[in-house]
C-alpha cells in the first residue's frame, strides 16, 4: 500500500472508532426492530465505510484487508448487526469492482450499498441481451438498506447441469419476505429476497466458478490491479473476520464496565474484582481475544502480502483457517465473559447477553465455523483434497 493509503485506512478506523458510542445507544432498538436503523447506514456512508473497498476512480479507498477488519471489528464492539452488514455491504463493493466497467458505472454513480447471498437458489435464463432471474433467496444480510444486490443463480441449460452465475440486481426490482426471527444477530435484518421474472443486462453477469478462481472480465479500467483479482472466497472469508473479533472486545469492556461494586453472591466475596476466580476468567479471555487477533492479522498479511497471480491453495486454505479459528476462540473468550457476569447478566437491558447471542449465532456461519475450518486445513495437511469450493 501506498503511504496515502495507509493514512486513508487509519482514518477510517479512527472514523469507525468515533461512531462506537452512538452505535451502542442503538444497538437494543436496532435488534428490536429486527434491521439497522437508516441513521445508522447513513452515517457508516458517510464515515466512508462503504467505500473502503471501492476503486480509487469511483471515491473508494481499496482499503487493505487488515484495514477492513480493523474497521469493522469497531462497530463491532458496538453492534454486532451493523457490522456483519458493513461487512457484507464492503465485500459486495469489491466484488462489484469485479464487474465490467459498464456495471461499476452503473452502481458506484450512488453511495454502494450492496447486499449478496451466493446459495444458488434461483434461475437465469439467457433473453435479448441479458438473463430473466427468478427465485428466493433467504439470508439475505442487510437487504432493508441495500440499493443493489448480488444473487447467485444457476443458468438454465438444456440437457444438463446449469453453470452458477452471479447476477447485480437493483434492490428495488426486488421482494422483500418479513421473515427474519433470530435469537442472534437479529438486527442484521437478513430476510429473504424474492425475484420474480427480474431482467439483468448481460455485463451485470459473472461466473461464479471463474470468480471463485480469480478470473474476471477484460472489459474493466481496473483489471490490472491485483486489489481487484483475488479468488472470491479468501475476500468474503478475510473480510470477515473483523465483527467476531469486535464482539469479543465489546464483551470485553462490557463486563468491565459492571465489575466495580459487584461481589460475587453466596460467597464472601463483596468485590468480584478481588476474586481469584475472576482473575483466571478474565486473563484466560483476554488471551484469548489477543490470540484471535493474531490469527485475524495473520489471515489479512496472506491476502495483503500477494502480488497478483493465482493464490496458491496453501494460501486459500490458511486463509480462511485463520479467521475460522480465530471466532471459535472469540466465542470461547465471550461465552467465558458472560458465563462471569453472573444471573443478572441474562437480562435485557445488560448489553453482554446481546452480545453473547450475537457471537453465538455468527460462530456458527458455514464459513466462520472453527471446526469446518479445522477439518478443511488438516485434510489438505494430510494429503487430501479440500471438500469444499469455498476457499
Amino acid at each position: 500500500m501506498t503511504t496515502g493509503s495507509v493514512s486513508a485506512g487509519a482514518a477510517l478506523v479512527q472514523r469507525a472508532a468515533t461512531l462506537v458510542p452512538v452505535l451502542r445507544e442503538r444497538a437494543s432498538a436496532a435488534e428490536r426492530a429486527r434491521r439497522v436503523p437508516q441513521e445508522s447506514l447513513d452515517d457508516l456512508a458517510e464515515a466512508g465505510i462503504f467505500r473502503m473497498t471501492a476503486p480509487l476512480e469511483y471515491g473508494g479507498v481499496e482499503a487493505s484487508f487488515e484495514t477492513q477488519c480493523d474497521v469493522l471489528a469497531e462497530i463491532a464492539r458496538a453492534c454486532p448487526s451493523t457490522s456483519w452488514v458493513a461487512t457484507i455491504y464492503s465485500a459486495m463493493t469489491w466484488f462489484a469492482a469485479a464487474f465490467p466497467d459498464e456495471a461499476q458505472e452503473e452502481v458506484f454513480a450512488e453511495d454502494p450499498r450492496i447486499s449478496g447471498v451466493f446459495s444458488p437458489t434461483g434461475t437465469a435464463t439467457p433473453r435479448d441481451g441479458g438473463f430473466v432471474v427468478s427465485g428466493r433467496w433467504p439470508f439475505n444480510t442487510g437487504c432493508h438498506g441495500a440499493r443493489w444486490t448480488v444473487l447467485n443463480t444457476v443458468l438454465a441449460a438444456d440437457g444438463g447441469p446449469g453453470m452458477p452465475m452471479c447476477v447485480l440486481v437493483r434492490s428495488r426490482e426486488l421482494t422483500i419476505l418479513d421473515d427474519w426471527y433470530a435469537s442472534g444477530m437479529a438486527a442484521t435484518g437478513s430476510n429473504t429476497i424474492v425475484a420474480d421474472n427480474v431482467f439483468v443486462p448481460a455485463h451485470r453477469a459473472l461466473s461464479l466458478p471463474e470468480a471463485t478462481e480469480g478470473r474476471y472480465p477484460d472489459r474493466r479500467r481496473n483489471g490490472v490491479n491485483p486489489y481487484f483479482n483475488y479468488p472470491l472466497a479468501p475476500v468474503l472469508v478475510v473480510n470477515a473476520g473483523g465483527t467476531p473479533l469486535g464482539i469479543a472486545r465489546g464483551a470485553l469492556e462490557a463486563f468491565f464496565e459492571r465489575l466495580p461494586g459487584r461481589g460475587i453472591a453466596y460467597t464472601n466475596y463483596t468485590s468480584k474484582a478481588d476474586a481469584p476466580v475472576t482473575h483466571l476468567q478474565v486473563g484466560e479471555a483476554a488471551l484469548k481475544i489477543e490470540s484471535a487477533d493474531a490469527h485475524v492479522r495473520r489471515a489479512a498479511m496472506i491476502l495483503d502480502r500477494h502480488q497478483g497471480g493465482p493464490m496458491s491453495r496453501e494460501a486459500r486454505i490458511k486463509s480462511r483457517a485463520h479467521v475460522s479459528y480465530a471466532t471459535g476462540l472469540a466465542r470461547e473468550a465471550v461465552d467465558a465473559l458472560f458465563n462471569a457476569s453472573g444471573a443478572s447478566s441474562i437480562q435485557m437491558n445488560v448489553p453482554i447477553q446481546r452480545l453473547q447471542r450475537d457471537m453465538q449465532a455468527l460462530a456458527n456461519h458455514a464459513i466462520m465455523h472453527a471446526q469446518t475450518g479445522m477439518e478443511l486445513y488438516g485434510r489438505v495437511l494430510c494429503g487430501l483434497e479440500p471438500n469444499t469450493v469455498l476457499y
